[in-house]
């Protein structure tokens, strides 16, 4: 059985040597095409979104995108591709052994999401389990909105799960009948392949890392030993959450074969830009326009603060354009620091002016000496 290794480059229809703006804007086009609440009646367009979300996950980042390219170099997207599968995560939730110079887990975090780059659905890292084992990880994008990241908040999430099969107990078997050893991996579940120094063990395709063929597959499952069901969960967005940020949500990941504890849910979230705000660290940065008549003789003007409250703002005269005011206490908060909020004013020149708006104009050159 072969699988194709995703490509990060292609889901985006981007070139490898894109510039982050590029990616950036890509994104932004195939995120609105794709996006559920876009395409109601169209459930392969959700996978879609969740597909070109994890793509810009790994590449928007500077340092994922290169720990990913260097999995490219090193052939992880070539030759061995082909035969490679998922391999189990353990208890640490990091990705499966490797046997020879290079190791996922040597790239860190990252390493987790590239063991499920190579992805046919295997379950097992190889041969029979012996007894309880815990489930894998589950990483998840989350999109929220720019006030719900900065407050905090609940946001409710449907995650695909892979689950063993209730119906085989996940042995891929039909109820009652008999399994054989796998031919192709001698029984052993795993599969050794590599490009010179780079030798890599994965969970054998012909046997999803079992080690056992079923003489009768499972209707359920199809011989695969488990099945994907659609799980409701309620997030608690902290305060502060910054665009690219994970949070772990303890025991709602997959669960564990022969009665082994839930993984984790891994969220990461992806924070939609503001029309009006801006955010710099624990700070809010808005930009609110002027006009001349304000910016020379002074006014006040009301400014929206991201909780929707209205705060009056003294421009005092001979205000010049491009001048930022900050208002206290009113940025981001996390944990004990809190920001505050920047209004940038932004002296609007009017277009078209009325005959009267023209000669005070006029009469306010020629008292500067700006008349020529």
């Amino acid at each position: 059985m072969a699988t194709r290794a995703k490509d990060y480059y292609a889901t985006l229809g981007v070139g490898e040597k894109a510039s982050q703006d590029e990616i950036k804007k890509s994104y932004r086009q195939l995120a609105k095409k794709y996006h559920p609440d876009a395409n109601p009646d169209d459930p392969s367009a959700g996978e879609r979104f969740k597909e070109i979300s994890e793509a810009y996950g790994v590449l928007s980042d500077p340092e994922s995108r290169r720990k990913y390219d260097q999995v490219k170099k090193y052939g992880g997207l070539g030759d061995f591709s082909r035969q490679a599968g998922r391999t189990r995560r353990g208890p640490s939730g990091t990705a499966g052994q490797s046997g020879g110079g290079f190791r996922f887990e040597d790239l860190g975090g990252i390493g987790d999401i590239f063991s499920s780059i190579f992805d046919f659905g295997g379950r097992r890292s190889g041969g029979a389990q012996q007894g309880p084992t815990r489930g894998r990880d589950v990483e998840y994008m989350v999109e929220i909105g720019f006030r719900k990241a900065v407050r905090g908040g609940k946001v409710t999430v449907t995650v695909p799960i892979r689950e063993e099969c209730a119906n085989c107990d996940g042995s891929g078997a039909a109820p009652g009948t008999e399994v054989d050893a796998c031919t192709e991996c001698n029984g052993r579940g795993t599969v050794t392949f590599g490009q010179g120094s780079f030798s890599v063990p994965r969970p054998c395709p012909a046997c999803y890392g079992r080690g056992t063929v079923p003489r009768k597959p499972c209707s359920a499952c199809q011989g695969r030993g488990e099945v994907t069901t659609r799980r409701k969960i309620s997030i608690k967005v902290p305060p502060g959450t910054e665009d690219g940020s994970r949070l772990r949500v303890s025991g709602q990941g997959e669960r564990g074969p022969g009665g082994g504890r839930a993984g984790d849910l891994i969220v990461r979230f992806r924070v939609r830009e503001d029309r009006f705000f801006e955010r710099d660290g624990l700070d809010l940065i808005c930009e609110v326009p002027i006009n001349l008549a304000q910016a020379t003789l002074g006014s006040k003007i009301r400014v929206r603060t991201v909780d929707n409250k209205k705060i009056v703002l003294k421009i005092p005269p001979g205000t010049q354009s491009g001048t930022a005011f900050r208002i206290k206490g009113q940025g981001v908060s996390r944990r004990d620091a809190v920001g505050d909020q920047l209004v940038r004013v932004v002296i609007r020149v009017p277009k078209d002016l009325s005959e009267e708006g023209r000669d005070a104009l006029e009469r306010l050159a020629e008292a500067e000496g700006l008349r020529h």
